[in-house]
């Protein structure tokens, strides 16, 4: 984070890096008064904190009867709360500073919309946040006039170190699971990272001015492909 930071000094602009947890609402607060004691406003909120766990993943073999509670609860409270109290905090700076302009993005999932195996506690968490996705779009606008809009974007199957080892054996090849997943998807790979900051640009700004309670799917193709 410092260094990516030090890369955005460096080109003319102005960074600052604040390490928070998102489940806790003080460090949350103490943020918002540090990005507004150095900018004075906050415009744009990405909900970006999420995952899964090993907890709440079925293993080979195991059934949906056997998985723990307590990993299932794990994985909704970073994805949903993790989610929901960052736009509270955030949100009502929007809405004190300027409720004719805002936009809050959260990363949801293709497993919100589509049955993927295994992933109980994420699909129940991800689903979750499709709904208050569109929930509290539809609530700023009738509250404070449609300024601050709210959307989200389902990525479909990107390699990052929480899925590498379902998808990917250690030499690289792809898993049965991986080679399902590229199957399915009409591009025939997986995503590139730069596709999927492209479309969080374009959510957030004048572009998609009248996009609002949304979720934007980058995938591939996966969600439209019926598989014949």
């Amino acid at each position: 984070c410092q260094a990516v930071c030090g890369e955005i000094d460096a080109s003319g602009e102005r960074a600052l890096p604040l390490a928070t947890d998102v489940l806790q609402e003080e460090q949350l607060v103490r943020a918002r008064h540090a990005i507004l004691d150095r900018w004075g406003r906050i415009d744009i909120l990405v909900n970006a904190a999420g995952g899964n766990v090993p907890a709440a993943t079925l293993s080979e073999g195991q059934s949906f009867f056997e998985l723990g509670i307590d990993g299932f609860r794990q994985v909704l409270d970073l994805n949903l709360l993790g989610t929901i109290l960052p736009c509270q905090v955030f949100g009502a700076a929007m809405v004190a500073n300027d409720p004719s302009s805002g936009t809050i993005v959260t990363i949801s999932s293709m497993a919100a919309q589509r049955a993927l195996t295994r992933v109980a506690g994420y699909t129940a968490a991800k689903g979750a946040i499709d709904s208050v996705t569109r929930w509290l779009a539809v609530d700023l606008a009738q509250r404070y006039g449609g300024g601050i809009r709210v959307n989200a974007i389902a990525p479909g199957f990107f390699l990052g170190e929480q899925n590498r080892a379902l998808l990917t054996h250690p030499d690289g090849t792809l898993t049965a699971r991986g080679q399902r997943i590229v199957d399915q998807t009409p591009a025939s790979r997986f995503g590139d990272t730069s596709e999927l900051v492209s479309t969080l640009l374009w959510l957030c700004g004048d572009g998609s001015r009248f996009v609002n309670g949304v979720v934007v799917p980058v995938d591939g193709g996966f969600s439209a492909f019926s598989g014949v």
